[in-house]
């Protein structure tokens, strides 16, 4: 008799509820990778903030229209290196680049990067070179966080520090302009980057 109330109350089978919940659970975390574009570079990203630290060591006393030149060659040093390891991630993982998250997320990132450089060409034009630095913080910070909205979480908090140091940059001298690329487009990226590196597969 009481053998068989051991046997009974071992094989009991589980709740209702508690299979449902399982199963909600489930089906939410797979929605979610889903609907994340996760091939996000994280070693790209380090590469880049590499490259930008020396871009802005190199620029470090120069003119402000020499700065402007090799910022821009940084950043179309960047957009390559961001390429290739956005496929070579996307490959490693078998992911693919025409989903739908990763087409929200492509959408969302470009308007800020099409503003800033339009906004950029009317500055250059009118030979105002100081306000550059916190306009290219802002709105690649603005792109990283609407173009993150369809990412994993840390990228839009990484947009948001960009943000940051750029409002900070309006209040400071224009001298030091570079310093704060160097610090925003160099060392956030090589931060985030590694962290994005290690949590999420490079």
């Amino acid at each position: 008799m009481a053998l068989a109330q051991r046997s009974r109350v071992s094989y009991a089978p589980a709740r209702i509820g508690d299979r449902a919940a399982d199963n909600l659970r489930f089906i939410r975390d797979t929605m979610e990778r889903a609907g994340s574009f996760t091939a996000v570079p994280g070693l790209g990203g380090v590469v880049i903030g590499l490259t930008a630290i020396v871009a802005g060591a190199l620029a470090m006393g120069r003119t402000p229209p020499q700065q402007f030149v090799m910022w821009c060659a940084e950043a179309n040093l960047a957009v390559l290196i961001a390429f290739f390891a956005v496929r070579q991630k996307s490959q490693r993982q078998k992911l693919s680049l025409q989903t739908r998250a990763a087409r929200r997320a492509l959408l969302s990132f470009m308007p800020p990067l099409l503003a800033g450089a339009v906004l950029t060409a009317a500055l250059v034009h009118i030979s105002v070179y100081s306000v550059l630095p916190p306009l290219w913080l802002l709105l690649y910070g603005a792109a990283v966080v609407t173009g993150g909205a369809f990412s994993v979480r840390i990228v839009p908090v990484m947009g948001l520090c960009f943000m940051l140091i750029g409002a900070c940059t309006i209040f400071c001298p224009p001298a030091w302009g570079n310093l704060f690329l160097m610090l925003g487009f160099g060392g956030l990226h090589v931060i985030f980057g590694a962290v994005i590196a290690r949590r999420h597969g490079g």
